[in-house]
């Protein structure tokens, strides 16, 4: 089980991508989703830009410091 998460300009967490995924959720805009397994064991959910969708797979880990997006370790 996840839980979806919201990424803040402040938040810091790191972990391994569990699965992809895309959607229209509004029916216009394209969304990109990755669900990331963090290192205590919790998995979230979290959007992503599709540049850095693009460029991960499955077991790629993946990093999110302050005051900058999510990015490829």
């Amino acid at each position: 089980m996840f839980t979806s998460h919201k990424i803040g300009r402040d938040d810091r967490w790191e972990g391994v991508v569990t699965h992809k995924s895309r959607g229209m959720l509004d029916g216009s805009n394209m969304y990109h989703s990755v669900e990331v397994r963090l290192a205590d064991g919790e998995s979230v959910k979290v959007r992503i830009s599709r540049r850095l969708w693009k460029s991960i797979e499955v077991n790629d880990r993946i990093v999110k410091r302050p005051g900058a997006d999510p990015a490829r370790e």
